[in-house]
C-alpha cells in the first residue's frame, strides 16, 4: 500500500529531472480510473474547442467575413496556445502545479461564453484567444498525468488521452449541426454545462495527481537511466519530427477548417450535411488516435510513424478528384490512418528527452496547434487567391515528407504486452 507524501516533502531543485518522466511503482499496472477521468476532461475540452471550427459557416454568415478571417480566428487561438503550452510544460517540470488543470478549463468557459456574445470581429479573436489560453494550460499537465498513470505503457496512456480529445473535436460540428445551426450563435452558451463538469472531474485528477507526483520523483531517483544520443542526434531528431508534425498538421488544417466549404462549393450540399461529413472524419481522427499510441508500444513508434504519414499519401493525392461518396470514404481513410502519428510521435519525443515530460509536451502540443493555425491562415489567403478546390489539391502532396522518417534513429526495442 502507498503511503501518501505530502509535495513539500521534496524541493524541485533536488529532483529536477527526474519529477515526471517514469511510470508508476515497479509492479503497477495503469491507473485506468485516472486515465479515463483525464480522456474525458480532454473529451469536454476539445468539443468546446471545436465549436469554433464548426460554426465557421455560421460566423461568417453573422459577421459577412472572408476566407482569410475565418483563418485569422484559427490563426489566433492556436498560436496562443502553441506559444503558451512550451512554457507551461516548463514551468511544471520544475514545479507540477496539479490544480492547474481545473483553472484551464476556466479560461476555455470564458473564452466560450464571449464566443456566444461576441459583437463584432475583434471580440471573435479575444474569445479565440481565450480558448487557446485554456488549452496551452490543459494539454502539458494532463499529458504528464497520463504518463504518470501509464504503468509503463506510455503509448497506450497517451492515445487513451488523445482519443477523449480526438472524440470531443468529431463531436463538435455534429452538435453544432443539431443545436447551433438552427438556434443561433446565442446556443453556444448552453455549452458552458460541458465546461462546468470539465472542471468537476478535473478536480478529482487533479487530487490524485497532487498526491502521487512526489512518489514518482522518488522512485524515478532509483531508477536506471538509459545512454542518451548525442545533442545533434536528438536536435536533428527533434527537426525530423517537426517536419512530420508540420506535414500532418497543415493538411488536417485542410480538412478541420475548410471541408465543410470544400463540399458546399464543390457538390452543393447544405451547411448541416457538411457538417455531418466533418463529424464523420473528426469521428475516423478519433479513432485513429486509440491506435498509434499501443500499437507502438508493440512494435516500435518509428513504424507507426513510417505508416501514419506516408501511408495517408495515395489517398490524399486521389481526393481532389473524387466525388461526394468516395470524398466522403477517403476523408474517413485519411483520419484513421493519419491520427495514428501523434502519440507516437509525442511518446518517441518524450523518449527522446527523458526527465523533460512537460517541456516536450508543451512543445509538440504547441508546435501542432500553431502549424494549424498557420496552415488555417495560409490556406485561407490560396482559397480566397485560387478557389478551395486549389487548396485541396496542393496539400495532397504534403504526407510524401513521411519519407523522411528513415532519419530517426531507433530509440526502443519493442516492448510486450
Amino acid at each position: 500500500m502507498q503511503t501518501r507524501v505530502e509535495s513539500s516533502a521534496l524541493s524541485p531543485a533536488a529532483i529536477p529531472e527526474l519529477t515526471d518522466s517514469t511510470p508508476l511503482l515497479p509492479g503497477q499496472r495503469p491507473q485506468f480510473a485516472v486515465l479515463g477521468g483525464i480522456s474525458v476532461a480532454h473529451m469536454l475540452n476539445d468539443m468546446i474547442q471545436s465549436l469554433i471550427l464548426a460554426i465557421y459557416p455560421v460566423l461568417k454568415h453573422d459577421f459577412a467575413l472572408n476566407f482569410a478571417q475565418i483563418g485569422l480566428i484559427t490563426l489566433t487561438y492556436q498560436i496562443t496556445a502553441s506559444l503558451l503550452q512550451p512554457l507551461v510544460g516548463i514551468v511544471t517540470d520544475r514545479r507540477p502545479l496539479p490544480y492547474s488543470l481545473p483553472v484551464g478549463m476556466g479560461f476555455t468557459l470564458c473564452g466560450l461564453l464571449l464566443l456566444a456574445s461576441a459583437p463584432d470581429f475583434t471580440v471573435l479573436l479575444v474569445a479565440a484567444a481565450l480558448v487557446g489560453t485554456g488549452s496551452a494550460i490543459f494539454h502539458p499537465e494532463s499529458s504528464r498525468v497520463a504518463r504518470m498513470a501509464s504503468g509503463g505503457r506510455h503509448g497506450l496512456a497517451q492515445s487513451l488521452f488523445q482519443v477523449g480529445g480526438n472524440t470531443g473535436a468529431s463531436l463538435g460540428p455534429l452538435l453544432a449541426a443539431w443545436i447551433i445551426v438552427p438556434d443561433g450563435r446565442g446556443s453556444v452558451a448552453w455549452f458552458a454545462l460541458a465546461a462546468l463538469l470539465g472542471i468537476v472531474v478535473l478536480l478529482q485528477v487533479s487530487r490524485w495527481y497532487g498526491q502521487h507526483h512526489v512518489i514518482h520523483a522518488r522512485a524515478a531517483l532509483q531508477r536506471p537511466t538509459l545512454a542518451p544520443l548525442s545533442r545533434q542526434r536528438v536536435i536533428g531528431a527533434l527537426a525530423i519530427l517537426g517536419l512530420l508534425i508540420f506535414s500532418k498538421y497543415f493538411y488536417l488544417a485542410s480538412l478541420s477548417s475548410y471541408y465543410t466549404f470544400y463540399l458546399i462549393h464543390t457538390f452543393g450540399v447544405s451547411v448541416q450535411n457538411a457538417q455531418m461529413h466533418l463529424f464523420a472524419f473528426l469521428l475516423a481522427v478519433a479513432a485513429g488516435s486509440l491506435i498509434g499510441g499501443p500499437v507502438g508500444d508493440r512494435i516500435g513508434r518509428k513504424w507507426v510513424i513510417w505508416v501514419s504519414i506516408l501511408g495517408v499519401a495515395p489517398f490524399t493525392l486521389l481526393l481532389p478528384h473524387a466525388n461526394l461518396m468516395w470524398t466522403g470514404v477517403l476523408t474517413v481513410i485519411i483520419g484513421l490512418i493519419l491520427a495514428s502519428a501523434f502519440s507516437a510521435i509525442l511518446v518517441y519525443a518524450q523518449e527522446l528527452i527523458p526527465g523533460r515530460v512537460g517541456m516536450v509536451s508543451g512543445l509538440f502540443f504547441g508546435f501542432a496547434f500553431g502549424m494549424g493555425g498557420i496552415g488555417a491562415a495560409v490556406l485561407g489567403a490560396l482559397a480566397d487567391a485560387h478557389g478551395i478546390t486549389y487548396v485541396y489539391r496542393l496539400c495532397a502532396w504534403l504526407p510524401l515528407m513521411g519519407l523522411i522518417t528513415v532519419l530517426l534513429p531507433d530509440l526502443e526495442r519493442p516492448m510486450p504486452v
